[in-house]
């Protein structure tokens, strides 16, 4: 008997342990304590006790998504008061009220009252919703989809009830490790079609532009292509309800003020799409009657006919003044209206806010109804909406590159006569134009099939065998020679599905051979400014490098005139696909940024003073950083590289390599290069992945100010600390900021003996000492596209370029 009751004890103990942590439902009598949890049926949902800052004193009664690891918490019951007991209950009353006890001190959350006088009980459902159910009707008295926080899940709606005042929105927890309403909210709006807003206090932040049937106009993504996971039901009055549809996602609100869209992939979340992105989607950036070109970088314009309210803050970059109407209308509110106004239309444009609908058979009953209405300003017909209407300020208006809709904008005819003329002059200088470049690309055409047909005479003698030999009398080891049809079936023979990037040299194809193993095949073109030399460079050089910050090169093909480098794959390609790129940039915030940047800075410190054969890289940028599949860095493209002896080079060369906009003044101009070369080079590339700004598209103002310039000038006023990308919005790391930013100003000055060696650059990248001022940066590459560029020092080309300068 007695072994028989140690086995039932055991029992007992373990059926209590286990069923204690996964409740079916919550009842009066059996209450969800610390340590148990409540399963949707599905496996999907659970609800439970947690801490956000993994502090068992301060305790949180959520929903989470079950088994995924980080912890993605959609729903708090008690965001305001955490439990701070070791003992706590989540029960339900008499009355069908969820209450949340804290041990001693009382209750510190309720679901509010209702009328249930039959029972009831509290379920999980499969949508993540929790739900008080009453036990006779099986009615729902409460839900936690009604009671939203920073998330709404599938089948969760945003509301907007007119005639009660009534709204259910989103509210931004007040950081990531506290789930008490914070600063932001998102809201639909009762407006005839509805908008959706980002609200920060009683200040709009964000907004999403009308909605037409699928979409928003606000948005380019959700083109007429676009399959919308969203529905909406509004009624006359302007009530609405808008529901997100999408199965296992989640759409939060940020402490940040960001609206995310997460899908999932496997047992991890993919951000899928998020808003504000842009520096243009930040609400009336431009002011009234102001729109935001949303351009890297982005500027601000006023509208035809307008002009900045104050020139010198517009000249400062503060637009949020706006602009003013140059000519004021004049109208009789008839037909004769036309005799003294017109219509100025404007493509690609987020319709501004403060629209008003009209009832508009078409466009031309849309622009007739505007010009009869004084007080009409502006005018759209948009696809799924009709007319909008607008008698007040045109308000956060944003031109796309595509999309967006167009506006017609109302003007005095006097604004407008001077078109014919420009039109004219304008058409004469686009003919001359023409002529200048087509005379140009036939002369450059007959001077290309001269040279071609002398290489063609060249190449003609080389073969397959001399180029195998070459490479062993250049005893490169544990390099493999691949076979060119080994290739070919690894590439699906080059085809454009393959194709991973473009650049001077000709293509780069992602490729996988029989063993399953992923390679990365850099062809050459026959046109490349790399040839034979520029390949067995790299070949030899990369071969004897080994650092985790280098790109590893795994073989060689040379076949006729075909000659291709393989490498390890890297799954992220390379970093100006993340910088420069509208959505990505987000998946690279600081951290990661400054990351990348010791790793860059290691991998050059091995380069030029720890690899066997000291090495000059003389093409480091953007482009030639590869990502491997955790963001590590590593630099690529050796095939304008130089070895050299000592810790000290200098060299000079006719023929100056490289890609203009990186290439140090000393170089550009006379030929003479360095290991402080490469130091001048990761300066701008260290200032591009902080600002998120491409060298060779910025230009700033209406000087036209350059990367650097605009860095010096933010230095000196603020020691840089507002230069990080703007889509970030970090404060945290302003010192790690604005200690980089000047650490690139350092390595970009004038004078190569000012600039500091690997040795130095690591250490200040890597300990707190204190650095030297740097000196004002003189080479200056002027971009603008709208000035002529022959007072230039030299012009901006993207691709690696070899120039010839006399010396």
């Amino acid at each position: 008997m007695g072994k028989k009751r140690i086995m039932l004890f055991a029992c007992l103990l373990l059926f209590n342990i286990f069923s204690g942590f996964s409740y079916a439902g919550i009842t009066k009598e059996s209450p969800l304590s610390i340590g148990q949890t409540l399963s949707s049926s599905n496996g999907v949902y659970e609800l439970g006790f947690f801490s956000p800052n993994n502090s068992q004193s301060h305790q949180y009664v959520g929903i989470w998504f079950k088994g995924i690891t980080p912890q993605v918490v959609v729903w708090v019951a008690n965001r305001e008061k955490p439990v701070t007991d070791s003992i706590a209950n989540l029960t339900i009353s008499s009355n069908g009220s969820l209450i949340l006890s804290n041990g001693n001190h009382g209750v510190v959350w309720s679901s509010g009252g209702t009328s249930a006088s039959n029972g009831s009980r509290a379920e999980l459902s499969e949508r993540g919703n929790l739900v008080v159910i009453d036990n006779v009707l099986g009615t729902t008295l409460w839900q936690s989809f009604d009671n939203l926080t920073d998330t709404t899940l599938p089948f969760a709606a945003l509301t907007y009830n007119v005639s009660t005042g009534e709204k259910r929105v989103l509210t931004s927890w007040k950081s990531d490790t506290d789930p008490s309403p914070g600063e932001y909210v998102a809201q639909v709006t009762p407006q005839v079609p509805l908008q959706v807003f980002i609200m920060r206090g009683s200040s709009p932040s964000y907004r999403s532009g009308p909605w037409a049937k699928i979409r928003f106009t606000g948005i380019p993504l959700m083109d007429d292509t676009y399959k919308s996971p969203f529905r909406l039901e509004q009624d006359a009055n302007g009530s609405v309800t808008f529901t997100y549809l999408r199965d296992l996602s989640y759409v939060k609100l940020t402490s940040e003020g960001l609206l995310k869209l997460y899908l999932p992939n496997g047992n991890e979340w993919v951000l899928d799409f998020v808003v504000p992105e842009h520096p243009c989607d930040r609400y009336g950036v431009c002011g009234p009657f102001g729109f935001c070109v949303m351009s890297v970088p982005y500027r601000c314009k006023c509208f035809k006919g307008f002009e900045p309210t104050s020139i010198e803050e517009w000249k400062r970059g503060n637009w949020t003044g706006g602009c003013e109407r140059r000519t004021e209308l004049l109208c009789q509110g008839n037909s004769t209206g036309q005799d003294v106004n017109d219509f100025y239309p404007v493509a690609n444009i987020k319709p501004p806010d403060l629209y008003q609908l009209e009832s508009s058979g078409n466009a031309e009953e849309c622009q007739q109804n505007c010009l009869r209405n004084c007080s009409c300003l502006a005018f759209a017909y948009i696809n799924g909406i009709g007319c909008l209407m607008w008698n007040q300020d045109l308000m956060d208006a944003v031109q796309f590159s595509e999309g967006g809709e167009k506006l017609s904008i109302r003007l005095a005819r006097s604004e407008l006569d001077g078109n014919d003329r420009n039109k004219i002059i304008a058409a004469s200088i686009v003919s001359v134009s023409l002529f200048v470049i087509l005379a140009s690309a036939s002369f450059g055409f007959w001077r290309y099939r001269v040279k071609h047909k002398v290489s063609a005479i060249i190449s003609k003698d080389a073969s397959q065998d001399a180029c195998r030999d070459g490479l062993k009398l250049q005893d490169v080891s544990g390099l493999n020679v691949f076979e060119m049809n080994t290739i070919q079936t690894a590439t699906n023979n080059f085809s454009l599905s393959n194709k991973l990037g473009q650049g001077g040299f000709g293509s780069v194809y992602k490729g996988k051979l029989q063993d399953g193993k992923e390679i990365a095949v850099k062809r050459l073109s026959s046109s490349s400014g790399q040839g034979k030399e520029e390949f067995m460079n790299e070949i030899v050089l990369i071969s004897k490098l080994q650092h985790k910050n280098l790109v590893r090169i795994l073989g060689c093909c040379i076949e006729g005139e075909e000659r291709l480098l393989i490498y390890e794959f890297m799954v992220n390609k390379s970093l100006d696909t993340f910088l420069f790129d509208s959505r990505k940039r987000l998946e690279v915030d600081w951290p990661k940024r400054f990351n990348i940047i010791q790793g860059i800075a290691r991998g050059l410190h091995y380069l030029h003073r720890d690899s066997p054969h000291r090495v000059i890289h003389r093409d480091l940028k953007v482009s030639n950083i590869l990502l491997d599949e955790k963001m590590n860095p590593k630099i690529s493209d050796f095939g304008l590289a130089r070895m050299y002896q000592g810790t000290e080079y200098q060299d000079n060369t006719r023929r100056v390599v490289g890609t203009l906009g990186y290439m140090a003044p000393e170089y550009a101009w006379s030929g003479v290069f360095s290991e402080k070369s490469d130091i001048y080079s990761f300066g701008v590339l260290l200032l591009e992945i902080i600002s998120g700004e491409k060298i060779s598209r910025f230009s700033y103002g209406e000087e036209g100010k350059t990367l650097i310039a605009f860095v010096w000038e933010s230095w000196c006023e603020t020691k840089g600390i507002d230069l990080l990308d703007q889509v970030l919005a970090d404060s945290s790391h302003q010192d790690e900021v604005g200690r980089c930013v000047q650490i690139g100003l350092l390595c970009v000055q004038h004078q190569p003996a000012d600039r500091p060696n690997t040795v130095e650059l690591l250490s200040m990248l890597t300990t707190k000492s204190v650095l030297p001022s740097p000196k004002q940066p003189t080479f200056v590459v002027h971009t603008r596209d709208d000035e002529s560029q022959s007072k230039d020092l030299i012009t901006v080309n993207e691709m690696t370029q070899s120039v010839i300068l006399g010396r």
